[in-house]
């Protein structure tokens, strides 16, 4: 899988399990901020995602890890936070 296809992948898993009806996956930029000014997502929002892209990927992100930050910041930084648990 490509890195795009894996943005695409994320953004249609944000639109479904956080139920946006209003946001169609397209509509959403790869670095476009998810939290604050760009989506708007907020912390349960991030629980929710989390736990989509885990069931989803396989993925673990650490409860409280100050690099969930940097991995929610955006589509392209999850898809990089994803491949790189994949190896």
């Amino acid at each position: 899988m490509t890195k795009a296809e894996l943005q695409d992948e994320i953004k249609e898993i944000i639109v479904s399990s956080l139920e946006l009806e209003d946001i169609s996956p397209s509509d959403i930029g790869a670095d476009e901020p998810l939290f604050g000014e760009g989506l708007g997502l907020d912390s349960i929002d991030a629980l929710e995602l989390g736990m989509a892209l885990k069931k989803r990927f396989g993925v673990v992100f650490q409860a409280g890890s100050a690099e969930n930050k940097k991995h929610f910041a955006s589509v392209s930084a999850l898809a990089d936070c994803i491949l790189a648990q994949k190896g």
